[in-house]
């Protein structure tokens, strides 16, 4: 269950961070009104994975996940540049958040 909010809260991240972009530096009161509200389930899914989770692992895939799918939603969605050494980069954070999730703990 801790993996799923974990997982969860990552992909709110997503549209939290979609959201700030629609907001207008917080300008427009609905798309704020729904980034805060996003923003804040979000942290609190993290909050509760972190319970049983190690922290340093969960934030880094919290983040992991996050980073990656706004990345995919600009370029998608606002034509942001897909080059190769981008999505190289953006290779190589699935890699890291595989790797925080693979390797022990100790």
């Amino acid at each position: 269950m801790n993996w799923l909010m974990l997982i969860g809260a990552g992909l709110l991240e997503i549209f939290w961070a979609l959201g700030m972009k629609y907001s207008d530096g917080f300008t427009k009161p609905l798309p704020s009104i729904i980034t805060a509200v996003l923003i804040a389930i979000s942290v609190y899914l993290l909050g509760q994975a972190v319970k049983t989770l190690p922290v340093g692992m969960a934030y880094g895939i919290w983040t992991g996940i996050g980073t990656v799918g706004t990345v995919i939603m600009g370029i998608i969605f606002f034509g942001e540049s897909s080059s190769p050494a981008r999505l190289a980069c953006i290779g190589l954070i699935i890699i890291g958040i595989i790797g925080l999730r693979l390797l022990p703990e100790a």
